[in-house]
């Protein structure tokens, strides 16, 4: 983390925005190996831990795919395509289950969206926020280590393979997945938004 060192509170600012602006999407495609070792993963699974958490419910989850699981994932991934085209040809199949194996480092968000009568006020787009935020938190801290890092989702994340492999629970929803590793080729950094696009104030 040398290159996010500062020696005084001062400094504190600039190190956050350098941080948090350069951070990008890396897509797996574009990631190699190797990925965080064992402690690079503890801390960035730790940053989850900062996002805000209303009654501290603990909302969301991760579970890390292994290399030894990654062909369990391909199955899902296929058979979660053919569940939606039994048409797919060989070439589709083997697409679908190449994702699987991209990432260095590859793990599942799951929010929690209900709790029967425990935590009933808290709702749903509260552990979604909750969820974003643990998921930001994560991104930076793996930016902060230079590794590049990417939020992938697609149509299996609701399927019943990708649900059974994960043991979600009837109130549990597969968010995204968290695909971390070594940048192989970066991508130019987006252009982003004006504040003014997106802040507005409100009037007296």
């Amino acid at each position: 983390m040398d290159r996010f060192f500062f020696d005084t509170a001062a400094d504190a600012p600039h190190w956050a925005a350098t941080l948090i602006n350069s951070r990008r999407t890396t897509l797996p495609k574009r990631m190699q190996g190797p990925g965080p070792d064992a402690a690079q993963t503890r801390q960035i699974l730790e940053a989850a831990a900062a996002a805000p958490d209303h009654d501290q419910i603990l909302p969301w989850r991760f579970v890390i795919v292994t290399a030894d699981a990654r062909a369990n994932l391909a199955d899902a991934f296929e058979q979660a395509l053919v569940a939606r085209d039994s048409q797919v040809t060989d070439a589709q199949r083997v697409q679908a289950r190449e994702k699987a194996f991209r990432s260095p480092l590859l793990m599942l968000a799951i929010v929690r969206l209900q709790d029967g009568d425990v935590a009933g006020g808290i709702t749903s787009a509260e552990r979604y926020v909750s969820a974003g935020c643990a998921l930001q938190n994560m991104l930076l801290m793996a930016t902060a280590h230079s590794y590049g890092s990417a939020l992938t989702s697609g149509k299996a994340l609701q399927s019943a393979p990708l649900r059974t492999l994960f043991s979600l629970g009837a109130n549990e929803e597969a968010l995204c997945f968290v695909n971390i590793g070594t940048i192989a080729s970066a991508r130019p950094l987006r252009k982003r938004p004006q504040q003014d696009s997106y802040v507005t104030t409100l009037a007296p």
